[in-house]
């Protein structure tokens, strides 16, 4: 098993940048690929980004796409989410998630370890 521990939200002006990071506790780090996920008020969470487990491979949903960049550190345990050029619609709790998979998936029912999340708030 892991647990996902994120950190690294704020708040931040449009055009602004920020970091998270999702450190993950267990030994089995390796063996799963991982994603983030975003959920803004009233709607229902998304699929981000996500990675596999070496950090070959990623795929990232349309809107964030030239924007964000996900990576991961096996060594560290630790994935990371650097968040570029950041719109108010970016706006959201932003939840860390191991996959069951190790190959890269967008599909929410492959995740089964999520963090608590992260408040990242953009500002116009």
């Amino acid at each position: 098993q892991v647990q996902p521990v994120e950190s690294g939200g704020g708040l931040v002006q449009a055009g602004g940048s920020l970091r998270l990071s999702c450190a993950a506790s267990g030994r089995t780090f390796s063996r799963h690929a991982m994603g983030w996920f975003r959920q803004a008020p009233g709607k229902e969470r998304k699929f981000v980004a996500a990675i596999n487990w070496s950090g070959g491979s990623t795929s990232y949903t349309d809107s964030v796409k030239g924007r964000f960049i996900i990576s991961r550190d096996n060594a560290k345990n630790t994935v990371y989410l650097q968040m570029n050029s950041l719109k108010p619609e970016d706006t959201a709790v932003y939840y860390c998630a191991a996959s069951t998979l190790v190959v890269v998936t967008t599909t929410t029912s492959f995740y089964n370890f999520w963090g608590q999340g992260t408040q990242v708030t953009v500002s116009s």
